[in-house]
């Protein structure tokens, strides 16, 4: 039986491993990674009242953009902003769109962004190119979080190293594993992944009190995201009951609307925007200002590129009534699969930069027959909400109840030797997750299945909790099967670990004990050990990413290659050969960068045969057939 690792499917830290609390000396701050904004929060010590922290200037908002000069040097925030314009193709913004997804995930929405998403037709993490280098939106994550990590540092006085961080409701285990990632890139403890809508809760002190019960719904329309949670607190334990939105849905469209609406009146085509970075993005720029301006104001005047432009409040609400609709629409969906309906909701808080929009705060009002919450900041509000996250898990406050944790992340070994985790370190228990895998050899009959305990990134680093083999899969080409590999934690913190090979029902599964040897020291060691690594541990597995990208691609080539000789040109061949042997170099050099580079040089020069070989066999299959 061939039965090999899996694939995927297309200072120190003073912590009680009893309740997850951290020592009250530090200073554990709140962080909002938001997709336009972000910002950073904590409780004050005097009054215990939640802050968001501001520089001189009194702004507490960092903008979450990215700029790369030419020789590498990184700006963020506002001064990244400034040159949305100038340079458009070395300034990100947007990141938080892209955490976690493969190009397949955001080809629909790959025009939306000025910069260059690489586009490897595969589903692995999506690449961001800026001059000859590539970034993962992990990499960017991080120089935003190191950004708010130095301001706070700056406003504070004193190191900070641990932080709650908030994502959507709806984030997948991927997205969250990135989110975390990235802030341990950037120097950060990430104890706490907080959902949102809970943290937005928290802000408003809903859920804070002993025996308060209450049904919640939680509007959060930002820049790039809309999302709806249907939540429900009794004694301080928070259940997500429903949540439902759109990823790709927020003040960005807004945007994008009006600068359409713009694009039309001034007879600017498509072609010339695609072509004119610097164009669009005014075209952007200059309707979120507009945006901005009518949420106070009745009408609006402007000028693109010394062109004059205008709206009415009335317009611009006529332009994005279809976009607040569908807000709604997921509002009585997320009612829908909650089983209630809305005068069963107890409170409803606003959420998000673009609730301002005083058509968004209407329909709201309208649709659930009450005043919503919203006399607090919306841009600041789930960083004030993570800060008092931060704030519980310092043993100050003691009102609401933590649930059991987990004191170490939870995974399984994937090729190349990687840690995939699927349970987090700090997930309240019980928990279940899984994950889809697939094998990487034709006719491979099994899979080798080992449990690993830690936070490092390469599972020689971490502790071996268990093994067992899948067999008898049917076989099968190499990426064919589905294998879904699934934990599930109990009360009382037993680990059960199942494999199924979904198309044939072949299945195996085993009991863990995950803490059974482990005293406190050695959780504190691994915990202290992936903060020391951390950077070599993200180094080593987008290297180790690369690599075995790399590799698939060489047999990929190597094998339609000895198929298809016959149809390719000797010069064809050649160049191919030689390409091959380029990717081969830069994997031996072990250059991440280098490796991303050839990989995708040798995509170049295969397509146009590949396609062609494609073609021809499709009109081959297609001889003497009549299609109805």
């Amino acid at each position: 039986m061939q039965s090999v690792p899996l694939h995927p499917y297309m200072g120190k830290v003073s912590i009680n491993i009893a309740t997850g609390g951290i020592q009250q000396a530090e200073t554990i701050v709140g962080i909002d990674l938001g997709t336009t904004n972000s910002l950073i929060a904590i409780v004050r010590q005097d009054d215990r009242v939640p802050i968001a922290l501001r520089e001189i200037d009194g702004l507490t908002l960092v903008p979450s953009i990215v700029h790369f000069d030419e020789n590498g040097a990184i700006t963020v925030g506002n001064a990244a902003r400034q040159l949305l314009i100038a340079e458009p193709e070395r300034t990100i913004y947007s990141v938080k769109r892209l955490m976690g997804k493969s190009y397949k995930d955001v080809s629909e929405h790959a025009g939306f962004f000025a910069y260059k998403v690489i586009d490897d037709d595969t589903d692995s993490l999506v690449k961001i190119q800026v001059g000859n280098k590539f970034y993962s939106p992990i990499e960017l994550s991080s120089y935003i979080l190191k950004e708010l990590k130095a301001r706070a540092e700056h406003i504070l006085k004193t190191p900070v190293n641990k932080a709650v961080i908030t994502v959507p409701a709806y984030f997948n285990d991927a997205q969250r594993q990135a989110t975390r990632d990235a802030g341990r890139l950037a120097g950060l403890d990430v104890l706490r992944i907080v959902n949102e809508p809970t943290a937005a809760s928290l802000a408003y002190g809903l859920g804070v009190k002993p025996n308060e019960e209450k049904t919640i719904a939680v509007y959060d329309l930002g820049g790039g995201t809309f999302d709806i949670s249907i939540l429900k607190i009794t004694n301080g334990i928070f259940e997500v009951l429903s949540t439902n939105g759109d990823t790709y849905l927020g003040g960005d469209d807004m945007d994008r609307t009006l600068g359409q609406h713009w694009q039309k009146e001034l007879g600017i085509s498509n072609s010339e925007l695609g072509t004119n970075k610097s164009l669009a993005q005014q075209l952007r720029l200059i309707a979120e200002e507009a945006k901005k301006h009518l949420s106070n104001k009745d009408s609006f005047e402007g000028s693109i590129n010394g062109r004059s432009v205008k709206i009415s409040k009335a317009d611009f609400e006529k332009l994005i009534q279809p976009l607040v609709d569908r807000t709604i629409n997921s509002c009585k969906n997320a009612l829908q699969d909650a089983g209630l309906q809305a005068k069963q909701i107890d409170a409803v808080v606003m959420v998000g930069g673009s609730t301002r929009v005083p058509l968004v705060k209407e329909s709201v009002r309208k649709f659930f027959g009450k005043e919503p919450f919203d006399q607090l900041n919306p841009d600041e509000v789930v960083a004030l909400g993570a800060a008092v996250q931060a704030d519980i898990l310092a043993g100050n406050n003691t009102e609401m109840l933590l649930l059991d944790v987990t004191p170490l992340s939870l995974g399984i070994e994937t090729m190349g030797g990687l840690m995939d985790v699927l349970v987090p370190r700090n997930s309240k228990i019980p928990v279940k997750a899984g994950r889809q895998y697939t094998t990487q050899k034709d006719g491979q009959s099994g899979m080798r299945i080992s449990v690993f305990q830690g936070e490092r990134d390469l599972v020689q680093d971490n502790r071996k909790l268990a093994e067992f083999n899948l067999s008898n899969i049917p076989g099968m080409p190499a990426g064919l099967p589905k294998v879904e590999v699934s934990f599930m934690i109990d009360a009382d913190g037993i680990l059960k670990v199942s494999a199924t090979e979904l198309r044939s029902g072949v299945a195996q599964s085993i009991d863990v004990k995950p803490q059974y040897g482990l005293t406190d020291a050695e959780v504190e060691k691994m915990l202290m050990d992936s903060l020391t690594h951390a950077k070599d541990d993200i180094q080593t597995r987008a290297l180790v990413e690369a690599a075995t990208e790399a590799e698939q691609m060489l047999s990929v080539t190597e094998k339609f290659l000895a198929k298809h000789k016959e149809f390719l040109t000797e010069e064809e061949i050649n160049i191919t050969i030689g390409q091959m042997q380029s990717l081969r170099e830069a994997i031996n050099a072990k250059d991440k960068n280098g490796i991303q580079h050839e990989t995708e040089k040798l995509n170049d020069v295969s397509r146009p045969y590949a396609e062609r070989v494609m073609d021809a066999a499709l009109k081959d299959a297609m001889k003497g057939k009549k299609i109805l």
